[in-house]
Parts: structure tokens; C-alpha cells; sequence
């Protein structure tokens, strides 16, 4: 693994879009610890511009990506995300995005690529 920093934070990004009530509390309250910043916008920055993750992610396997396995799952979340991007605007509050009818199948896949990364952490 080149970057496991890279992935403590991919783990990080995956834990909270698959739980509705960090995103109330941290996107959409603000309620962080002083010093931290949390947002769909972060999640969405280290996903799509940050990496290749959005767009192609077996490109990262060995770089902070174990396998294919792994690739597969942040990839089926990525389109998701997307569809949701693309249907909505990047524009919308957090609350907005986390209130869509959408916003489920984040959750579930979110958890599925969390489960999937840490499996053997």
C-alpha cells in the first residue's frame, strides 16, 4: 500500500456517508469538534477531484485500494452519487442532498464500501 494515509481517509469519507446521523449532525448542524470540517462537499471533492475513484478506480489498487473487490464497491457508490449530482445540481445544501428519495441508496452503498474496505482492519 503507497498511501495508507490516503486510505484512513477514504475509510473516514465512506463511515459518514453511511450514516444519516453523523450527516445531520456534522453537514448539516455543524456540530464538529473545533478544528474539524466535515461535508458532503468533502466527500464528494476526495471521490470525484481528489482521485480517480469516481472514474477509475482499479486505478488505485496498490496505491490505497487493496483489490478489485474494493474498486467495485467505491465505484457502484460513485455512480450513485452521481446520478444524484447529475439529477440535482452541485449546488443544493447538504440537507437537501441527505433528504432526497435518493439518499437511501447512498447510505446502503456507502455501508457496503465501508464494510467492504475495512473488512480485515
Amino acid at each position: 500500500m503507497q498511501y495508507p494515509s490516503m486510505r484512513d481517509e477514504l475509510i473516514e469519507y465512506l463511515q459518514g456517508l453511511s450514516d444519516k446521523e453523523y450527516q445531520i449532525k456534522y453537514w448539516v448542524n455543524l456540530d464538529c469538534p473545533e478544528g474539524v470540517e466535515d461535508s458532503f462537499d468533502l466527500a464528494v471533492h476526495f471521490l470525484f477531484d481528489d482521485t480517480s475513484l469516481s472514474s477509475n478506480p482499479e486505478k488505485t489498487i496498490g496505491v490505497f485500494l487493496k483489490d478489485e473487490k474494493e474498486a467495485n464497491s467505491i465505484k457502484v457508490l460513485c455512480d450513485e452519487i452521481n446520478a444524484i449530482l447529475d439529477k440535482y445540481g452541485t449546488k443544493l445544501p447538504d440537507k437537501e442532498y441527505i433528504n432526497c428519495p435518493e439518499w437511501n441508496n447512498v447510505l446502503k452503498l456507502a455501508k457496503i464500501a465501508y464494510d467492504t474496505v475495512t473488512n480485515d482492519k
